[in-house]
Order: C-alpha cells, then structure tokens, then sequence
C-alpha cells in the first residue's frame, strides 16, 4: 500500500539521509503526512519513509537538536553485494551485519569466524581446525598475502569472541568487528567476484 510522504516544512518535520534497512538503497526520508515529530528532552523522535516507491519503508528515528540522526530503527545496515557468493555464506555474513548494526560486537565476530568456515569449506580447504584450514585456503585461492593474513586475524577475533579463555586482542567492540566486516568484504570480492568481473571485461573485447 503507497503511504504518502510529507512535505517536511508545514508539519515541522524535516527530511534525514540514510541507507535503507529494508532495502539498502540510500536517500532522503521525509516524514508522513500530518505525522509530527514529537521533542523529548534534547532529542526529536519521529516516523519516516523511503523514498525508493518499490520499498516504502518506515524507519523510526530520533534526532539530535542539530537534525542529525542520534539513531534508527530498524537500524542501518553496512552494504553487501552478495553477487556471486554462495547462499550459505552470504546468510552467515547477513547475520553478522544485523548483530553489528544492534551492537551485538561479540556476537557479530563469531559470525564473521563462522563466514570464513564456510568459506574455507566451500573452497574445499581442509584440516583440523580453522587455523589449519586456512593455511589449505592458501592452495585453493589466489589472493594477496595482505588477505590471507587479514582471515587469520579474523579467526583470532573470532576466537576471542567464542572463549573466554584466550585473549589475542583486549576486547571485541564497535572498532574490531567494524574492521572485520570490511575485510571480510574484500575477501569475498576478491574470492568470488573479481573473476567475475575479469570475465565481463573480457568479454568486452573485440
């Protein structure tokens, strides 16, 4: 059903920019028609919409006095081009994105750890445990050393963030799996889509 959008400046709401929670495409949300934004204390909370017609949908959001967004909900996500990646790892890695973005760190490196699994797993990368996995990875895929010594930071992350026990970094939080989840994006790039994209150039050639 199409939800009418307001014009921000008679009904004292103002428009905010965001990546979209349902569908990922960055815009300008403007409120609702005759829906107000109401103050509580410092902050403004308030109801918006995506702009993109496919999706239409609704965010709630509170607002700093400067109009900036304090937060969201459904919260923002980090962007994913799953293009190319098997189903099972790109659910994993989605996972990992929703912790994230409802500050779940811990939980969201465990979930980055299980991504390089089914990695490892996928790519036919044996042994007996991901440490050892991972040195196989190294005869299954082309990549820059800089990325294989990246997953086996992430296992140590990971690692830290399943036991209590072991603590190769002081503590998992907003700043390490941050790190983790643009790493093990370029890892999946570089594992499953620059072929692809080798191939459409390629392809482009006389």
């Amino acid at each position: 059903m199409y939800i009418k959008a307001s014009n921000p400046t008679p009904f004292g709401t103002f428009a905010v920019t965001l990546r979209c929670p349902h569908c990922r495409k960055e815009g300008t949300f403007p409120g609702f028609v005759q829906v107000h934004d109401v103050q509580i204390g410092e902050f403004k909370v308030g109801h918006r919409i995506c702009p993109n017609p496919r999706c239409q949908g609704h965010v709630f959001v509170v607002l700093k006095s400067t109009g900036d967004i304090e937060t969201s909900y459904p919260p923002e996500r980090i962007d994913f081009d799953t293009t190319n990646i098997p189903q099972r790892i790109v659910n994993a890695f989605e996972e990992a994105l929703t912790c994230h973005a409802h500050s779940c760190y811990v939980a969201a490196a465990m979930l980055v750890r299980k991504t390089l699994e089914l990695l490892c797993e996928d790519r036919g990368a044996s042994g007996a445990d991901l440490r050892s996995r991972i040195q196989s990875l190294r005869t299954k895929v082309i990549l820059p050393e800089a990325l294989f010594e990246a997953i086996d930071h992430l296992r140590l992350l990971g690692n830290d963030a399943a036991h209590i026990e072991s603590k190769t970094y002081s503590d998992v939080g907003a700043q390490e799996v941050i790190a983790a989840i643009v790493l093990t994006k370029e890892i999946l790039k570089a594992v499953y889509q620059y072929e692809a994209l080798l191939d459409v150039l390629k392809s482009l050639k006389k």
